[in-house]
């Protein structure tokens, strides 16, 4: 019985593969690939000769028989993909299932991966994320992934998109998610590669004068805020700034009101006087 290898390939520059993962492609009885011509600049590259059989999203099921067949006859066989890794919004899934059902022995070999190194780079918080890959492009199926995302108890998503969508994605975000931050990254490890991080209307702005916008694939890091609290940490610091400017300048809470009315202009009087109450509120219980 032989060795399925699900290898990691490439995303842009071609000198981000392991070691490991040129050993493989090298000694494999076969290359299962997305696209054989993709897979044979990875291999010409490195001088790499071998038997390539495509198998793609329009293949899959008919093609996983037969390369289960191989397996099984004792045949070592890798899959890849275009760029990345197999299964993560790639083909891969139907092959690797069937191996498992079979007993055949299905092993990872590392490599790049668009999520991973937008993630890594994006500043934003990754202790726990949700990855979307592309959303629907039906409205009704787009919406209620919009929904679920909202409802989340998660902040951190990783959204694929294409180029010609791009502005439109990110318009719809900033209307549902008006305070969120943003990572987006074009290009990973390739010549142009560039990325946007900032609040989204701001992002939002950038794309609409980004003459370049239409080029690359795009991988969007969305940090969702929650609105209750953030509403609740804005009250929070009106009172304490209160409280600092009675303990500087040793005044009354009314000549505190007075100084942070005229100093903060971004502050609503009615935010500033709610805040006062609270404050009262505190001291008499």
């Amino acid at each position: 019985m032989g060795t399925l290898y699900v290898v990691g390939t490439p995303i842009g520059n071609l000198n981000d593969i392991t070691l490991r993962a040129l050993e493989v492609l090298k000694t494999v009885d076969l290359i299962a690939c997305e696209d054989t011509r993709q897979t044979l600049k990875l291999l010409n590259h490195y001088e790499i000769k071998n038997k390539l059989v495509a198998y793609h999203k329009f293949n899959e099921k008919e093609k996983s028989t037969k390369l289960i067949k191989d397996l099984l006859d004792g045949k070592n066989i890798a899959i890849v993909t275009d760029a990345g890794t197999p299964c993560i919004s790639d083909p891969g899934y139907i092959l690797i299932k069937e191996a498992h059902q079979n007993n055949i022995e299905v092993l990872a070999i590392p490599g790049a991966s668009a999520v991973v190194s937008a993630l890594s780079v994006s500043g934003i918080d990754t202790s726990n994320f949700v990855f979307i890959g592309f959303l629907p492009q039906d409205n009704k199926k787009f919406n209620e992934e919009l929904e679920k995302i909202k409802e989340s108890r998660i902040h951190t998503f990783v959204i694929y998109e294409s180029p010609k969508r791009i502005v439109k994605l990110i318009e719809k975000l900033k209307e549902i998610f008006k305070n969120a931050n943003v990572y987006i990254a074009s290009d990973l490890t390739k010549i142009h590669e560039r990325g946007i991080f900032g609040e989204i209307e701001d992002v939002y702005q950038r794309l609409l004068i980004d003459e370049n916008i239409e080029k690359g694939e795009y991988a969007i890091i969305l940090e969702k805020k929650d609105e209750i609290k953030e509403e609740m940490k804005e009250k929070t610091s009106i009172e304490s700034q209160l409280v600092d400017i009675m303990v500087k300048d040793n005044v009354s809470l009314k000549e505190a009101i007075n100084k942070l009315n005229n100093e903060n202009k971004d502050l609503r009087k009615k935010e500033i006087f709610d805040a006062s109450l609270n404050l009262k509120n505190m001291f008499r219980s």
